[in-house]
This record gives structure tokens, sequence and C-alpha cells, in this order.
């Protein structure tokens, strides 16, 4: 074995690896190794006694042999060891430590879960690469475990406290925007809401509106952008009998909303007399029927929502500046679904009838798509999947997504030469040789299948 110079204190300490090997010196050697580099190590010598380690003590990752007896070769006893391990602690990395004959079992089982595998004698160096490696790669994924349990209690506090009208999600962005419309829905002044079509800007409006002082008056909705220029006025203020031929005396969407929240949808879409017209009532809180000289008041919460860029707009003339001031006193950006792919699998079960099952390609499909439609589309999306599949798995194929590009990939793409002169040079440990390639272990497994290269070289005579 070689010697090490190199220190990785830092990311051994207060770790406990446990080595289960039948031979004292190699429990030693390894004790000795780790332990310089401040890793408490723990010994087994048997399958027995790792199992009843790892059952009494907190053990952060595992280096076992593959044969515990002397006269066995064959590798069944680390084979059990690994599984039961496994069923005990799926998060603890194992590696095996293993002889040129058994590298294809090995092999199997990195395939099936062990973390690497390392070739009896070991090099000291790759050893705790290795080892550090793992350690840090469990810590990321432990604080990542603890971060989704922070932002599941965060989540679960927002709802007991506030009537978030059955939203769904569980990515930090949109429970950003989803705290701020709680804290701000008692606010009694006009909000904006800004975001792409589908993405769920009337959910907000909702929220706003269900937790507000005015939540036990009307809620009124108006597309804004769908009405036309010639009836703007009469829809949001109202008509009196003779205002126009066939004119009847009708309250407007303002005195359908008095003393709760009118939701103007698509504001960006409202020609500039109506934006006239609307910014009238926002500044004095006045207006006329049409066809009427009897001035009202309108006591409303403004809450408007647009997929339009409006300071753009108001650059262009399109958007009068005024109005978009007395809009966005509070301004609320909601983030399109391609940004919040945290949310994709939970909105995908809640908007699956009761038993619909997903496929694991299914699941990778959604993910990978980049909704352009937003929430809308995927509702849409797994409607038609839902009712293709009928009594059978919701597949990639039955979902039927429009294809994409592929998204960019860091991995090189190598050639055989190349595969296998760095296989050569790591003594075809694939997990070395993928380390050296830049790229992970399944990566390079996939492409060595793909050129026919062998895991393990042909014994030489």
């Amino acid at each position: 074995m070689t010697s090490v110079t190199s220190h990785v204190e830092d990311r051994l300490a207060h770790r406990t690896v446990l080595v289960a090997d039948d031979s004292e010196a190699v429990r030693t050697a390894f004790q000795v190794l780790l332990s310089l580099h401040g890793a408490r190590v723990l010994g087994a010598s048997s399958p027995a006694e790792a199992l009843a380690t790892v059952r009494s003590q907190e053990v952060d990752l595992v280096i076992q042999d593959m044969n515990f007896h002397r006269d066995a070769t064959s590798g069944e006893e680390g084979v059990a060891l690994f599984r039961e391990l496994r069923a005990l602690h799926p998060d603890v990395p194992v590696i095996l430590l293993t002889a040129w004959t058994h590298l294809e079992t090995a092999v199997d089982l990195v395939k099936a879960g062990a973390a690497d595998y390392i070739a009896k004698p070991w090099d000291d160096a790759r050893l705790l690469t290795t080892v550090r490696n793992l350690l840090e790669l469990r810590a990321a994924v432990e604080e990542n475990v603890a971060t989704r349990a922070r932002r599941a209690e965060a989540r679960a506090q927002l709802a007991e406290r506030y009537d978030l009208r059955g939203l769904v999600y569980e990515s930090e962005a949109l429970h950003t925007v989803a705290t701020m419309a709680a804290q701000v829905a008692h606010a009694d002044v006009p909000v904006l809401i800004t975001g792409p079509n589908g993405a769920g800007k009337e959910v907000l409006a909702d929220i706003l509106h269900a937790n507000s002082s005015r939540k036990s008056q009307p809620y009124i909705k108006v597309n804004a952008g769908a009405l036309p220029d010639q009836l703007i006025e009469a829809e949001l203020f109202g008509t009196e009998s003779g205002a126009f031929t066939g004119a009847k005396a009708r309250a407007g969407r303002f005195e359908a909303a008095d003393g709760g929240t009118l939701f103007l949808d698509e504001i960006g879409n409202l020609p500039l007399a109506g934006q006239a017209k609307l910014l009238r009532v926002l500044q004095t809180g006045e207006y006329e029927r049409l066809g009427s000289n009897t001035t009202r008041r309108a006591n409303v919460r403004i809450v408007a929502a647009t997929n339009m860029p409006l300071r753009d707009a108001m650059r262009e003339g399109r958007f009068r500046e005024d109005l978009y001031y007395r809009l966005s006193v509070i301004e609320l950006a909601i983030p399109p679904l391609a940004e919040r792919r945290d949310d994709v699998l939970p909105l995908t079960r809640a908007f699956l009838p009761i038993g619909a099952r997903l496929s694991s390609d299914a699941e990778r499909a959604l993910l990978n798509y980049s909704w352009p439609g937003n929430v809308r589309e995927l509702r849409n999306v797994l409607q038609r999947a839902a009712l293709l599949a009928g009594a059978g798995p919701i597949t990639a194929a039955t979902l039927n997504l429009p294809a994409v590009l592929p998204a960019r990939s860091d991995e090189p793409v190598l050639d055989r030469a190349t595969i296998e002169r760095v296989l050569a040079e790591n003594s075809h440990i694939v997990a070395h040789a993928a380390r050296q390639l830049g790229m992970s272990r399944q990566a390079l497994y996939r492409r060595m299948e793909k050129l026919g290269i062998k895991e393990s070289p042909a014994r030489q005579g």
C-alpha cells in the first residue's frame, strides 16, 4: 500500500467508518490509515458482527470484504452482507473490498447500489479520495433531506396560518411568493400579479381575497383583455336604461364587487381608453354608470394580473405609467413552471385521478419537459394521458409530450480508445476511470455498453 501525504482531516473528522473483514491485519491497516485523518474506525470480523454494529451504532460508511473465511472464494458472504446492510440503512455508502477474481460480482453490486469497489491490495491515496468523496456526497444528501424537511415544515405552518386555497407546491420559489401573498392580503391596497399564462396567477388572487378583511364580501373576476373597446365602460361601471340602443339598467363589475375584491386579469391588454377610466376610479374612488350623471363611489380592492412585461409596454406607449404605479403598490411575480421543477410531480399527483399510476419513465419525461404552457398545460396533458392509459400505468409514450432539444450535458462523448486507455490506467476500476474522465459511473457504464467494452479485461495466462 502506498503512503499518503495529503491531509483530509476536515472531511473525515468525526465520521464513523465500519471496516468488516475477517483479517485483523486489514482491519488494523484501515484503523491506522483512517484514524490518522480524523475518522472513528470500528472493526467487525464477521457479517454478524458487522450487522450488530450498524444496528447499535450510527455508521457513516462501511468498507466490507467479499469473503469472511479463509477457504471461502465465492463472494456469497459479501453479497449477503451487502444486501442486509442496504435493507437496514439504504443511505449508508458501502465500499466493497475485492480480489481480481470477484470483479464481476463487485460490478453487479455497484449496479445494485454499492458506492464503489476497491481491489486488494489497495492504494491509500485512492482509498482516501473515495472515502472522502462518498462522505461529502452523503453529507450533501443529508443536508438536502434536512432542507426539504424544513421546507415541508414551513409549508405546513403557512397552510395552518393562512387559507392557501388548495395551492399545491414544493418549490422554494413558489413558497416565497405564496408567503408574501398571504402576508400582504390584509393590506387594503392594490396588488399586481405578474407571470406567464397558466402559471397560477388566479390562485394567488384567490389567496389574497381569502385572507383579506374583505373575504366575506363579493369577489368578482374580470378578463379585462377580453372586453371590447365599446363595452369596457358598460362592463366595468354599469349602464342606465337608454344609454344605447337596447340598454337596460345594469350594475357594472365595480358595483357588483362593492365592499369586496375585483380581480382584473390580463390588465396589460386593456385598451388605453379603458386604462384612463380605470385610473380615475383608482385615484378618486368615483365613477358613473354609462348614460348617467350620478357619481357613485367604489369601495373595492383591486387585484390585477398580467403576463405582459408592463415596463416594456410603458416605454412603447401601450400602457399608462401612472396606472402601473397605482396598480403595483405591491407586486407579486410568479415564476414559470420550468423554473419550479420541484412542483411538477406534486402537481401531477394532485391532478391525476385516484388510482392512476405513473411509470418511472413518465416521471422523467414530466421533469425533463419545459412546460411552456405551465400548470395549465400540465393539467391538460395529464387528463388526456389518464384517459388513454385506462387501467394501465401512464407511461412516457402515453404522455406523448412534444419533442424537446436535449439539455446540454457536461459529460464528454468519448471514443472506444480513450475509454479503454483510461480503464487500463485505473486497473479497470470503473468508478476511478469515471472520475478521471469527469463523468458519472452510470454514464460510463452506458457508454461502455454502447461501445461493447467489457467491464473487466480477460485474464492473461
